[in-house]
């Protein structure tokens, strides 16, 4: 009967409280400890993948965020050196009707502020624009067929060597990579299809 009790009262603190609560019960039957635990609201919100309420948000956290507003394949995500959206990561996202649009994540909540539609604006001819934004997106997704390891994959594999600030796809060689550059540990390529971390070496 005691523990019963001191079980409801575990579960009746955890719900009031909100934050991180740790209680023992006794087992009769082993001699050790059952924990009970309640994640906090910074690890609820980064399980769940909701934004983050603490620190900033991470490169694979703001693909992840951008994916979640505009479903589809994140082809690249770079954080803006300067001007009005310095700090702002911008997530390139190719969706299903293969037209590719950019995702504006705020790098310390992790929400999403914007998406517009990707347009070249260097000329005025409008039709031939959109119809090299439609290629590139199909050479794209084309590139990534059958790879394993998808752009937050990528900067997840990299954030170990260092904080990551942009991850692009990389078809250019005779294999498909994902190029991630970090703050301060330099440049990485990450395969597409075997997730080997490679660092790129200046020529």
């Amino acid at each position: 009967m005691k523990r019963k009790l001191v079980i409801a009262a575990v579960a009746a603190s955890v719900v009031i409280g909100g934050g991180t609560a740790v209680a023992f019960a006794d087992d009769e039957a082993r001699t050790g400890a059952a924990e009970v635990r309640a994640a906090g609201p910074v690890a609820a919100d980064r399980a769940a993948g909701s934004p983050v309420s603490s620190s900033e948000a991470t490169a694979a956290e703001v693909i992840a965020a951008a994916l979640r507003h505009t479903p589809g394949t994140a082809v690249g995500a770079d954080r803006e050196d300067d001007g009005a959206d310095a700090g702002t990561w911008h997530v390139d996202v190719v969706q299903a009707d293969g037209v590719e649009r950019t995702v504006a994540v705020s790098p310390d909540t992790g929400k999403v502020l914007g998406v517009h539609r990707d347009t070249d604006t260097d000329t005025d001819d409008t039709d031939a624009d959109d119809v090299d934004d439609a290629d590139d997106a199909r050479a794209d997704l084309a590139a990534l067929k059958g790879a394993d390891v998808d752009a937050r994959e990528a900067a997840l594999a990299v954030a170990a060597k260092g904080s990551v600030t942009d991850v692009d796809l990389d078809d250019d060689d005779r294999a498909t990579v994902w190029s991630v550059d970090t703050a301060k540990a330099g440049e990485w390529q990450v395969d597409v299809r075997t997730g080997k971390v490679t660092q790129e070496l200046d020529d």
